[in-house]
């Protein structure tokens, strides 16, 4: 996001994404999520104006090699299975939802700075802000 100390790699990093024709997953929740921070007056001092912070994701959905992770029938039994032995409450449900959402549809690799993933034996998780994420 604008005025973060990230926002230049992380836009890089997208760009990359982007780029290359090697399909890449997003999840709603990390979707939505964006839309929630980089609109927020409170979160960031330099913030996205609504139609602009849309037009971002609108440009993800258009590309042939982006896809869009949801849930659908026996999520639940997903998301159980994955949190089933890791407290998960608090700050760390949403990084529950997001690796069951990243199970479900068989996704191993995510690409994130936030080491709470790590608690998730499945993944291969890989810091994009890290020397060469790949």
């Amino acid at each position: 996001m604008m005025g973060s100390p990230y926002h230049r790699r992380a836009k890089s990093f997208v760009e990359t994404c982007i780029a290359q024709q090697e399909l890449f997953y997003l999840g709603w929740p990390t979707v939505m999520s964006y839309l929630r921070i980089a609109t927020h007056p409170a979160v960031l001092t330099v913030r996205y104006p609504p139609d602009e912070a849309m037009k971002n994701i609108e440009t993800l959905l258009s590309l042939p090699h982006a896809r869009f992770l949801s849930e659908a029938e026996g999520f639940w039994h997903v998301y159980h299975t994955t949190t089933s032995g890791i407290p998960t409450r608090g700050d760390l449900l949403p990084d529950g939802h997001l690796a069951a959402l990243l199970r479900y549809h068989g996704v191993k690799t995510l690409y994130t700075h936030d080491r709470d993933f790590l608690k998730f034996p499945f993944l291969d998780v890989r810091d994009p802000f890290a020397g060469n994420p790949r």
